[in-house]
């Protein structure tokens, strides 16, 4: 893991764990005196991490981004520094590590109770996501989920209801990409839409409105039609529901980790080991 502009109480915290717990190694870039004393009072010995002085937080975004590129991280980290500036270091196209694709975010919910975890994009990043963005949004989660063991993911198209409507152009498109996962446009996974949230989720209300299928009352990753809806939805799990969140940006060479100083300890560890996910898998 690169992480930029590394001299932050909070990342350093969550870093220390994954650290500890076989989760990350790497290199902190950023303002070295901060960073080691910041690690002291965590009462941290910075095991597994190098450390490269640059206190200018641009400047570590774009040495961070330098150490993905030269092969020697295969995770990019924000620290503290703008969100704009760190985005432009990774996306610059000289020098950044642009994916062929979009950006997209990809959240992961674990809901007591709730049979498995629950995958959600693009919850924070596409504002009103285009039919060909959906697309987009769609392979790159599908990317993710397959790296860390989902063979055949299930996938549900979200709308307000399962009625097709020109109307309402999200079920047009909901079903639209159902289509083309039939004709195996996203390889192997399980597609439909429109669903509402109750059908996707829950085999009861499925049963009960006649939809059955491999993705009714047991979808795996929700594809929301708006940033608003995915952001609420996921909001009213965490606050209503007591859940525990982590998100990714997905789409550039590598999954980068950007999260918010407002966010809890639980959210940047969860984030830090989704990150870390694919390669512990792949024994690397």
């Amino acid at each position: 893991m690169a992480v930029g502009a590394a001299a932050d109480w909070e990342v350093l915290d969550a870093l220390k764990y994954a650290g500890e717990n076989g989760l990350a190694q790497g290199v902190l870039v950023g303002d070295e005196p901060k960073i080691r004393q910041l690690a002291q009072d965590l009462d941290w010995d910075l095991s597994g991490f190098e450390l490269i002085h640059q206190p200018d937080p641009i400047l570590a975004s774009q040495q961070a981004v330098t150490q993905v590129r030269q092969g020697r991280a295969n995770l990019l980290m924000k620290g503290q520094v703008n969100t704009s500036d760190f985005m432009r270091a990774a996306l610059d196209k000289e020098e950044g590590i642009r994916g062929e694709g979009i950006l997209s975010h990809l959240s992961i919910i674990e809901v007591p109770d709730c049979r498995e975890l629950i995958f959600i994009s693009d919850a924070g990043l596409i504002v009103a996501p285009t039919l060909e963005e959906k697309k987009q949004i769609l392979q790159n989660a599908l990317n993710y989920m397959r790296s860390i063991g989902y063979e055949r993911p299930k996938v549900a198209v979200l709308a307000a209801n399962e009625q097709v409507s020109p109307k309402n152009p999200v079920t047009v498109e909901a079903r639209q990409l159902q289509e083309m996962g039939e004709q195996g446009e996203f390889g192997e996974a399980d597609i439909a839409g429109p669903y509402s949230l109750d059908i996707a989720i829950d085999q009861k209300s499925a049963e009960i409105k006649g939809i059955g299928g491999p993705v009714a009352g047991q979808a795996q990753l929700l594809l929301v039609p708006s940033i608003e809806a995915g952001n609420l939805m996921a909001k009213a799990m965490l606050y209503y529901g007591d859940g525990i969140m982590a998100g990714l940006i997905l789409g550039a060479k590598v999954p980068i980790v950007v999260v918010s100083r407002a966010a809890g300890r639980d959210f940047k560890i969860a984030s830090l080991t989704m990150a870390a996910l694919p390669s512990l898998r792949d024994g690397i």
